[in-house]
Formats: C-alpha cells, structure tokens, sequence
C-alpha cells in the first residue's frame, strides 16, 4: 500500500506530522506493518488531522536524525517484546 506521505514532513509537539498525520513511531515503520495496520493508520488520519488542526498552531520542526534513530528503536524494542 502507497504511504500517505505528501512530502511535506513537520512534526508537532506530539510527534505528529502536520503533513500526512502520522505519529513518527508510524511513518519510519511504515513499510513493515501489514496491510491491515497500514488501513488501520489511515482510518485514523482524518480523526487525528481534525484534532491537529483545531489544536492551537504550535512550533513545528522536521523529522532529524536522532527522532528518527530512536523511533526506529522504541519499534524494535516493541517487536522483540512481542516476539519474546
């Protein structure tokens, strides 16, 4: 399944990308969750964006390096705590 990436990455202070709407944790594992958890994300999107959206405007910052290493770590930790 496509990713609903539009190439617009910022994250707000939740870790959440005002571009697509996806949690971090979500984008950097998206091409490894099944299909029915990438549906499921996407289900999600429209819900989160409303409330992104009325939320009041805070800083935004694109994704760095380090965000990116540790998400990639806190979802090898889950992986491997649900494979133990």
């Amino acid at each position: 399944m496509d990713s609903p990436c539009i190439a617009s990455c910022k994250l707000n202070s939740d870790k959440i990308c005002i571009g697509c709407y996806r949690h971090i944790d979500e984008i950097v594992d998206w091409n490894k969750r099944s299909e029915t958890e990438q549906l499921q994300i996407i289900a999600n999107l429209a819900e989160r964006k409303n409330k992104v959206d009325q939320a009041e405007h805070h800083a935004t910052s694109a994704i760095t390096q380090s965000e990116w290493q540790e998400a990639k770590a806190r979802l090898a930790l889950q992986r491997k705590i649900r494979l133990d």
